[in-house]
């Protein structure tokens, strides 16, 4: 099973003093950008105790409840529930400890603990929710092939709904970018079903980031803050767009991570808000408590922005299209999920009334292979022809429908146009006729591209 035997003991406990005062030579997340990192991202902090000093603790919210800054009454409460993990074992401690032992125990235990505030009877019971929560995922060791997961490739999930790791904060967070502004749900409807996507961030959590905090922390042994610096992209957000689906789409993701991995938000920015978002957001920050609202900050102002990402991130870390010197978020996403031997792909969704067409080059030297995806329950034509002569046909007309359910877990239905591919140079028109009338919608579908070196 994935997540790795939790029978040993975490490295690295601390004693009761340390929880409350901070460890000797220990390396510990910083709450903010301010001051000198380590080449992991932390800053040290030393013990108060070693000093011969009275403790003085934080007044910074963010450094409520982590390790060096609890109460006595906190310590109380971790040392019980430090015994009751270990007492249970098994699928309660692989769930506490989801990212592996070699997060360590006293910043994972106290990621639990923050986030039901060291109420010890709250705290278990979100650890058998939890466990609950992931036991059907965990019996198919959290859905290793992304493919499967989905029901499509990766790189259709992402042309839809663009997420991306792309650097290192300055405290070794992972940057994670999220762009609900451009989340195209006809298209994400096409291609996969909710139960797909709930199942591919199963795969993205326990496959994908959990690697990246395990390499970091290889790299970096005193590294042991695993959480995002998260920004949120809500540039072309419109009223519209929340849709049911589309909120849908980002509860199901949501869900899994306040449940199952509590405490993982270092910081998060929310940029290109609209002027309607700004002003509901001013409304539900009263609603939160000041701690996670201080982890969240609103920017509209590009130039603000740009400059609060560069005082969290180098900017070799951030993509040039956030103001950075990184590679763009098109470009990292196409080389991070691309199908092995594709040299670009092209997407498109077709609204099809009567018909519908997309064009699509293919350069000399390349040959091109067509999927077209939907779940419309209309039939229609398809084929693929020269865009200027319409005489020469790649592909003759094909009879397409969905085939299964309508549902929101139901999978939609895919259908490889080319059979042999269609070899450049050559300018074609995938065509779409509807067998429904010419006074009907036949619905939306999804045009997937991919390009290969010529054999």
């Amino acid at each position: 099973m994935n997540g790795g035997s939790t029978s040993a003991s975490p490295p690295g406990q601390w004693s009761a003093d340390e929880l409350m005062h901070g460890k000797a030579g220990d390396v510990s997340p910083p709450t903010s950008p301010n001051g000198s990192a380590t080449p992991g991202g932390q800053k040290k902090r030393f013990s108060m105790k070693a000093m011969r000093s009275p403790a003085k603790k934080s007044t910074d919210p963010l450094d409520w409840g982590m390790p060096g800054h609890l109460t006595k009454e906190e310590v109380d409460v971790f040392m019980n529930f430090r015994d009751e993990v270990e007492k249970r074992g098994g699928e309660f401690k692989s769930t506490v400890y989801s990212f592996s032992l070699i997060e360590g125990e006293a910043y994972c235990l106290t990621r639990w603990l923050r986030a039901r505030k060291f109420v010890y009877d709250d705290v278990i019971a979100m650890v058998e929710e939890a466990t609950e929560v992931r036991a059907d995922a965990r019996k198919h060791e959290f859905y290793p092939d992304p493919v499967s997961a989905l029901g499509c490739g990766p790189s259709l999930f992402m042309h839809c709904y663009p997420q991306l790791y792309p650097g290192k904060a300055k405290n070794g967070c992972p940057i994670f970018i999220s762009k609900p502004g451009v989340l195209n749900t006809d298209a994400m409807e096409c291609i996969t079903s909710l139960d797909g996507i709930l199942k591919f961030h199963w795969h993205v959590m326990m496959h994908d980031y959990k690697q990246r905090l395990m390499e970091h922390k290889k790299a970096h042994p005193d590294f042991c803050n695993f959480q995002t610096v998260t920004v949120i992209d809500l540039e072309h957000l419109s009223t519209s767009q929340l849709s049911k689906r589309a909120l849908s789409i980002v509860k199901t993701q949501t869900a899994i991570d306040s449940v199952c991995f509590p405490e993982t938000m270092n910081r998060t920015l929310v940029i290109n808000a609209p002027r309607f978002f700004s002003m509901t957001w001013g409304i539900i920050k009263g609603w939160i408590d000041p701690r996670t609202a201080s982890k969240i900050e609103l920017i509209s102002s590009r130039k603000t922005w740009e400059a609060r990402l560069r005082e969290l991130c180098d900017e070799d870390e951030i993509p040039s299209d956030y103001g950075g010197k990184g590679p763009t978020t098109t470009s990292a996403l196409e080389k991070e999920y691309a199908p092995e031997g594709v040299l670009q792909e092209h997407f498109q969704l077709v609204h099809v009334g009567s018909s519908g067409h997309y064009n699509v080059a293919v350069p000399a030297g390349s040959e091109m292979e067509v999927t077209v995806w939907s779940r419309s329950v209309n039939e229609v034509i398809v084929s693929i022809v020269d865009e200027n002569v319409k005489s020469k046909v790649f592909v003759g007309g094909v009879t397409f429908t969905h085939t299964g359910g309508t549902g929101d877990n139901d999978k939609p239905s895919s259908l490889l146009l080319t059979k042999e591919r269609i070899v450049g140079p050559a300018k074609t028109k995938i065509k779409f006729e509807s067998k429904a009338g010419r006074f009907s919608s036949a619905g939306n579908y999804f045009v997937s591209c991919s390009m290969f070196d010529k054999k």
